[in-house]
């Protein structure tokens, strides 16, 4: 595409918008995101880093803690003394059965609300838990997202020549998503798992040990079918996975590129390659979705099979007068709380292994090699001529694979400076040097006689304005896309930038004409329309030295001469670099530098190229050769 943006409005796959949820609620990568079941190389190493950067809030998780341990103990004395209005109104009943007696209501009344108050205490108790909980994992995915927000603009271009876009939007989604969620919601659940496991288990034994004996007999055989559920269904749930983001990246691939699909009616070769990844997809689906299914069933079965056992010994156990109805109650009760916080606690060690991998994998990011230092005392002249030299540059993205070699030029003030030769020749690479994307492995640049490394990088970028083949525009209005030259900018000084750029005059026959917002892929607008407004952009920003790309490359001839004409106006007086395939465009140059391998050639006017029939001029002939009819 020809646009890119720099809002976060770009259509993201649904895999790609969040983290997924498989059985359980353990997590699910996006594509190119983290892959369910995907495990940390350094768990612990991970976890202590995680906790110290979880230091300032130290004192908010203790108490976090606390609010959930005292929650816990509140909720799991509920029972035990709710058992003890069933036993009263049993012993009432059964008293007034016989006739010598009633059912004490002050008495359950009074049961009853010692044990709304235990739950609304543990209700308050749960409710601080989670509210100061989520906003310390909102902090932390905050910081994190700040850091790698910031880390992005000290990262060297190589990283992002290695690494895909997804790869990296995917640290700041769903990694710091995972581990978000697992901060808010897992290490709460640890805690009141654990202490409900313990807790229930107390409670159980202080009402019957023969009773807890039998529950715990029936625990392995739940365990059991849990965890061969989660075997069984976790291969299931990454086939899912893998094919959901194969689906997904199809339909992205095949809307993003209708119109090529459709010009060569692919439409029934996209439909046949969708149908295959769809039915991958559903046999998974249904298969993860089937077996995770059978984990409530099972775990029903199962534990209906404990309240039988125990509601048999529990009654034998009361009619021999050891326990109380009431007491069968409330354990009854416990016995159904307590396998879930244990399948809670076997999940939550999946969960955190998935939270040190996304971890780890931001941790990296973070890690990773930034640009080179500023200089200590950096040079800033109030005003720049404009002289560029390259004096014997030499660059190479691999250092034993070089691209520049021994690159020497001068580019004089106010001087157009075409770079011409076939691609792979450097062209571009000789941009990114001067614009200091990368640095150079020997030589040196000099601006003005100033080292470009003398330099802060933000000083020296705002020498430059680049006019690219690709039209950078973002999702707001004409206005504010021209004003990105140079943002206080005036509404006036604006105009004026398009007016010489001959913008002016096409906006007003738009809808809200300035006001008028760009969409998404900029699409409301030509294609010159956009290469006119990057023009106007440059414009505004006023440098002393220019970049052109081959600005021209992909626009009508009626269009490319309105275009020439804006950068003929643009480059006067400043400084101009103009890479450009077409060598019709570049003939009024003052000095034409042609490239080959990573070296200069030849160099000199356009006249004296063509007049010495080298390289330069068999480029330039083959452009127009006369076309042979047989």
């Amino acid at each position: 595409m020809s646009n890119h943006k720099i809002t976060a409005t770009n259509p993201i796959p649904r895999a790609a918008a969040g983290p997924q949820r498989g059985p359980l609620g353990m997590g699910r990568g996006p594509m190119g995101g983290m892959m369910k079941g995907e495990k940390a190389k350094d768990f612990r190493g991970t976890l202590r880093r995680l906790m110290a950067y979880m230091a300032k809030y130290r004192l908010r998780v203790a108490v976090v803690f606390l609010f959930a341990v005292v929650s816990t103990i509140f909720s799991i004395a509920g029972p035990k003394i709710l058992g003890r209005a069933t036993t009263e109104l049993f012993s009432g009943v059964m008293a007034r059965l016989q006739g010598g007696g009633n059912i004490d209501f002050a008495v359950i009344g009074r049961i009853l609300l010692t044990v709304l108050t235990l739950y609304a205490i543990s209700a308050v108790f749960a409710y601080l838990m989670g509210w100061l909980m989520s906003a310390v994992s909102a902090d932390i995915a905050f910081r994190f997202r700040r850091d790698i927000a910031r880390k992005l603009n000290l990262i060297p271009f190589q990283y992002f020549d290695n690494t895909t876009h997804g790869e990296t939007l995917s640290r700041i989604t769903n990694d710091v998503d995972t581990i978000s969620q697992t901060l808010g919601q897992s290490l709460t659940q640890i805690v009141t798992s654990a202490v409900s496991v313990l807790g229930v288990l107390v409670m159980m034994l202080s009402i019957s040990w023969q009773m807890t004996l039998v529950a715990l007999v029936v625990l392995p055989l739940s365990m059991g079918l849990v965890g061969f559920i989660v075997r069984q269904s976790q291969t299931y749930f990454k086939q899912q996975q893998e094919y959901l983001g194969h689906v997904n990246g199809h339909i992205e691939e095949m809307y993003a590129g209708h119109v090529v699909m459709k010009a060569f009616n692919g439409e029934a070769k996209a439909l046949a390659k969708f149908e295959t990844f769809n039915d991958s997809l559903h046999a998974s689906a249904w298969k993860s979705q089937f077996l995770s299914g059978l984990m409530m069933p099972m775990m029903h079965f199962v534990g209906n099979v404990g309240y039988v056992g125990v509601s048999i010994l529990g009654g034998v156990l009361a009619i021999r007068g050891i326990i109380t109805v009431g007491d069968i109650q409330a354990f009854l009760q416990y016995m159904r709380s307590f396998t879930q916080p244990i399948a809670q606690l076997a999940n939550i060690s999946n969960v955190l292994q998935q939270t040190a991998a996304a971890a780890e994998r931001v941790f990296a990011f973070l890690d990773e090699k930034q640009e080179l230092e500023e200089a200590a005392n950096p040079v800033n002249p109030p005003s720049v001529a404009g002289r560029v030299a390259f004096e014997n540059v030499h660059f190479g993205y691999d250092p034993a694979k070089p691209v520049i070699k021994n690159f020497s030029a001068i580019a004089e003030p106010g001087r157009k400076v075409a770079i011409v030769g076939p691609t792979g020749a450097g062209k571009t690479t000789m941009v990114k040097l001067l614009m200091r994307f990368y640095d150079v492995d020997a030589g040196r640049i000099t601006i003005d006689g100033h080292d470009i490394r003398d330099f802060r990088r933000a000083d020296l970028r705002r020498n430059f304005a680049m006019v690219l083949q690709d039209t950078w525009l973002y999702n707001a209005t004409i206005m504010e896309n021209i004003r990105y030259g140079r943002l206080d900018a005036t509404d006036d000084e604006v105009i004026a930038a398009a007016k010489a750029a001959y913008v002016d005059h096409f906006v007003h026959t738009l809808p809200d004409g300035y006001a008028m917002e760009l969409n998404e892929e900029s699409s409301n607008i030509s294609q010159g329309q956009k290469q006119l407004l990057t023009i106007a952009r440059a414009i505004l920003a006023d440098p002393r030295i220019l970049i052109l790309d081959e600005a021209t490359s992909s626009v009508d001839t009626r269009t490319e001469l309105l275009i020439q004409k804006a950068m003929d106006g643009l480059m006067r007086g400043r400084t101009s670099f103009v890479i450009a395939h077409r060598l019709s465009t570049i003939r009024n140059a003052d000095l034409i530098l042609v490239m080959n391998e990573g070296d200069i050639v030849e160099q000199g006017s356009h006249d004296e190229l063509i007049t010495r029939n080298g390289f330069y001029a068999e480029l330039y002939n083959s452009q127009f050769e006369p076309t042979v009819v047989g």
